[in-house]
């Protein structure tokens, strides 16, 4: 438990991570201010949801993409903050997509494509 506490406060280190580092350039403090306190998107949340729709697509044929979107999911949704944060359906969808992948594959079940 001691490691998964540590993978989830670097991930939460991360989340805010500034790439550019340009994030605030000529923004008063008011400004500033005011986006902090508005409700964000948990980027986490927003690649398992892509990624569950890779897991949806391929997986049928390659199992192993649901099943590491899964263990992506369950993992990043604990970085959730419900205070400062809105939205945590793209985890669920995203945990949605990769077991009906992981189903499919199990079942031997494929996407037919009729054109």
């Amino acid at each position: 438990m001691k490691v998964f506490n540590i993978i989830i406060e670097f991930l939460n280190k991360k989340k805010h991570f500034d790439f550019w580092g340009d994030r605030y350039e000529e923004l008063s403090d008011d400004d500033i201010k005011y986006i902090e306190k508005a409700p964000t998107q948990n980027p986490y949340g927003l690649i398992g949801m892509l990624v569950g729709g890779v897991a949806f697509a391929f997986g049928p044929k390659y199992g192993f993409i649901p099943v590491i979107n899964l263990i992506f999911c369950i993992v990043t949704f604990f970085t959730f903050d419900w205070e400062k944060e809105d939205n945590p359906w793209p985890f669920y969808v995203g945990i949605i997509l990769s077991l009906i992948g992981l189903s499919m594959f199990i079942k031997g079940e494929v996407h037919h494509l009729i054109i």
